[in-house]
C-alpha cells in the first residue's frame, strides 16, 4: 500500500468512526477464508460492513473522533464491524461467535461510549431499529382496530337480534 492509498484508507476509516452507529473491534486470528467470507456476507445482508484494519492506520483514523477511546483495542489481528444501526453490527458479530470461536470480540464503541465485550453482547440483545418501528406501528394500529370493532359491535348485535326474531317468526 503506498502513501496515497494509506491516506485514502485513513480518511475512509475516519468517516466510519465518525458516522457509524456502532463499531465492534474483534480478533480474527484462525478464521479461514470461507469463515471470513461468511461473516462478511452475514454482515452485508444485515446492513453492516466488516473491514480488516491495519492497527496503526486505524489508530490514526480514530484521532479526533468520539470513538478515540477504543484505540487500545487495536493490537494483533483485528477487524472492525460497523453499521449505521447501533444494534446490527454487534448482533451479527455475537451470532457469528456462536458459529466460530475464532472470532473474539474485544469491545467497541457507540458514539462516544466505549463498550467492552460484555457491553457489545448487551447491545446485541436489543431489538434493531426496524423491529422497534414494527412494534411501535403495531401498538398504534391495535387501538384503532379495537375502536373499529367496538363501533361495529352494536350494529352486528342488532342485526343478530333481528335475524333471531325473523327465524323465530318463520318457525312459528
Amino acid at each position: 500500500m503506498d502513501r496515497a492509498e494509506k491516506r485514502e484508507f485513513v480518511a475512509e476509516l475516519n468517516g466510519v468512526f465518525k458516522n457509524a452507529g456502532s463499531v465492534v473491534v474483534a480478533h480474527y486470528a484462525g478464521l479461514t477464508v470461507a469463515q471470513m467470507t461468511d461473516l462478511r456476507s452475514r454482515m452485508r445482508t444485515a446492513g453492516g460492513t466488516v473491514k480488516v484494519a491495519k492497527n496503526r492506520l486505524a489508530k490514526i483514523a480514530l484521532q479526533g473522533t468520539e470513538s478515540e477511546a477504543v484505540t487500545d483495542l487495536f493490537s494483533g489481528q483485528t477487524l472492525i464491524a460497523y453499521s449505521d444501526d447501533p444494534v446490527t453490527a454487534p448482533k451479527v458479530a455475537i451470532e457469528f461467535t456462536k458459529v466460530s470461536d475464532k472470532l473474539v470480540i474485544l469491545g467497541g464503541a457507540m458514539g462516544s461510549t466505549m463498550l467492552d465485550a460484555d457491553g457489545v453482547k448487551a447491545l446485541a440483545t436489543l431489538p434493531s431499529l426496524d423491529e422497534l418501528r414494527a412494534k411501535l406501528v403495531g401498538m398504534i394500529t391495535t387501538p384503532a382496530t379495537r375502536i373499529a370493532q367496538i363501533v361495529n359491535a352494536p350494529a352486528g348485535s342488532v342485526a343478530r337480534v333481528i335475524g333471531a326474531y325473523a327465524r323465530k317468526d318463520e318457525a312459528a
